[in-house]
């Protein structure tokens, strides 16, 4: 039984007896006692003073030394005004340590064929440029938000749809074809996607030229977008697609193709991946058919000019276009194809999208629409909003070529990562195949952490110089700490065994490291509980402190003590073990050696 399990039963046993009342488990409020105050854990004694009768110190005081009487987890108490600070015994201590030590995902839950199955929709790329540096937070708040839920005993799919087909794909195309003299990924040596890119900010360049032109004769700056030649050949390819005209749809499968290649790559240097990929071009008819079914149930309304809108005045919110009069799509329609799709194919629980939050009220009617038209999880979707990356230099616009490229800037990690290391001198007896390898692990944990350790609800700023450090609130730090420990656990011939435990008496220290791994489990749910990788992140920051504040002030291999030295040596192995899987639910991975 957990340290807190045991005491909270200890509580209810000691209330029972001294004042004959039964208690609910949920008035036993137990937290860490304050740093100021001795003590590990801390009893809020304010509940039960009434059944006492007493004031709140005389109450903590004979529920104290009840506990100390009959709980062998508590050694002893002290109360400071309505609060019971309770002091833990070593041997409680060692048990938990043994028991953490026996237990390989030690604070995480396995799911099994009855766990609720939550699908988690993120990336959502569109096939007309690479990835960027929002698209890199989406990835990895998303991946990182999957493996939380795993960690929680859910069953999870990780799902993404891809934004294949509109009037953005048709610029990249008509710009390929006017500008692109048959050019391909392999005879320009550039990765797909960002061939495709070039030719988006192309058809930009050109129409902006176009609409300057039409203003210059005259027209206001609204109807020369209107009126500008290119955009009108970008919106006839967009019916010509529509219709299945065969040349345009070659045109488009072969560029595409690209794309995904290209996408691939991205994807794999960023280590993550999808369970199953949907494609906008195949949801959007199954989204047409299900508003035409509400059309015919009464839940929609068709306008005089042939639209179709879902009318939520009722919940406070406007009327929302669903198909346009030509019968066209929008995305909100796509959405709701997308989720019929995936409702035959997986007997989905909960469905969480990732997206931005400029998307908040998209969500919201999205939301109301499908519990509108039958599906159980449509009024409990989740949307995990979160806010925008920016760099120092400020906003990004994919259409004027100014957006950190996704592959550029994991680049530029990785070679920073190896620069860096270089320069301490971290690399000195290592193989070149080894440096970079480990460049890479540190350089993609740098970035990985710098982004999931800010709330993600949050705007945030990403330095690449900041995210490097190997001190203070970083992935480098929480890595070389890992491998700091590997190395220290590499030079015992012997590893020690941690099933029964020589009780000893623990420094403050080894106690504060037993009781912060302790709080691993806890960490896990509240992420999961909040969609907060942040939480994970943080936790994994301050047990790294908390360890090498440890390995600061006690030896661990020159302990002359051999039963203190092996309990050391089973502490260590143990931050480490949950170092490791706390930074692999972030997606990142630790060195052995740095």
């Amino acid at each position: 039984m957990m340290i807190e399990q045991q005491l909270m039963a200890a509580a209810r046993q000691a209330v029972k007896e001294l004042y004959g009342q039964e208690v609910p488990e949920k008035m036993v409020q137990l937290q860490k006692t304050r740093s100021e105050f001795e003590g590990n854990l801390t009893l809020v004694v304010f509940p039960f003073v009434k059944m006492a009768r007493k004031n709140p110190e005389q109450t903590g005081q004979e529920l104290g030394q009840y506990m100390v009487d009959h709980c062998k987890a508590v050694s002893r108490f002290n109360v400071v005004k309505g609060f019971l600070n309770l002091t833990i015994s070593d041997e409680a201590w060692l048990q938990l340590l043994a028991n953490i030590d026996a237990t390989p995902h030690y604070g995480e839950k396995a799911a099994d064929e009855q766990s609720a199955l939550v699908m988690i929709e993120y990336s959502s790329p569109n096939t007309n440029k690479p990835l960027h540096l929002g698209h890199v937070r989406n990835n990895l708040l998303g991946w990182s938000l999957a493996q939380i839920m795993q960690a929680n005993g859910y069953r999870v799919v990780k799902t993404n749809i891809v934004n294949d087909r509109g009037i953005h794909i048709c610029k990249s195309m008509l710009a390929w074809q006017k500008w692109g003299n048959g050019e391909t990924p392999e005879s320009s040596g550039k990765k797909g996607d960002h061939l495709i890119g070039d030719y988006y900010v192309a058809f930009d360049k050109h129409y902006r030229e176009e609409v300057k032109q039409l203003m210059a004769q005259g027209m206001d700056e609204e109807q020369a977008k209107q009126e500008a030649p290119l955009i009108k050949e970008a919106h006839a390819m967009l019916v010509k697609w529509e219709q299945g005209d065969a040349e345009v749809r070659a045109l488009w499968e072969k560029m595409n193709s690209w794309v995904y290649a290209g996408f691939d790559e991205t994807y794999r240097k960023m280590g993550v991946s999808f369970d199953k990929i949907y494609y906008e071009s195949q949801t959007y008819l199954k989204g047409k058919a299900k508003v035409e079914e509400g059309l015919a149930k009464g839940l929609f309304e068709r306008h005089d000019d042939g639209s179709v809108w879902a009318d939520l005045t009722n919940e406070g919110l406007d009327q929302k276009l669903l198909l346009r009069s030509d019968g066209t799509s929008v995305y909100m329609t796509q959405d709701i194809g997308t989720a019929e799709m995936r409702y035959e194919d997986y007997p989905i629980d909960k469905m969480i999208y990732v997206v931005g939050n400029e998307q908040n009220y998209h969500f919201q009617v999205l939301s109301i629409l499908l519990d509108r038209l039958g599906f159980k999880w449509g009024k409990e979707l989740t949307h995990f909003s979160y806010g925008m990356v920016e760099l120092p230099n400020g906003k990004m616009k994919s259409r004027e070529g100014t957006v950190v490229d996704a592959d550029d800037l994991m680049e530029l990690m990785v070679s920073d990562a190896y620069k860096t290391s270089m320069e301490l001198g971290k690399f000195d007896d290592m193989t070149e195949e080894e440096r970079q390898d480990i460049a890479r692990i540190v350089g993609m944990g740098a970035l990985k952490y710098f982004i999931l350790k800010v709330d993600a609800r949050k705007n945030m700023l990403f330095n690449p110089e900041e995210s490097i450090d190997f001190n203070g609130n970083t992935g480098p730090f929480i890595q070389y700490t890992y491998a700091r420990i590997r190395s220290i656990l590499r030079k015992v011939t012997k590893a020690p065994e941690g099933k029964t435990l020589p009780t000893i008496a623990l420094a403050e220290k080894e106690v504060e490291l037993i009781q912060k791994m302790s709080e691993y489990g806890a960490a896990v749910q509240q992420a999961g509980k909040d969609y907060s990788p942040s939480g994970i992140a943080n936790y994994c920051y301050e047990l790294t402190k908390v360890f090498n504040q440890f390995y600061h002030d006690y030896s661990i291999l020159n302990e002359p003590d051999m039963q203190k030295r092996e309990t050391r040596l089973i502490i260590a192995r143990n931050v480490a073990k949950i170092l490791k899987n706390g930074m692999s639910l972030l997606g990142i991975e630790v060195p052995e050696r740095m």
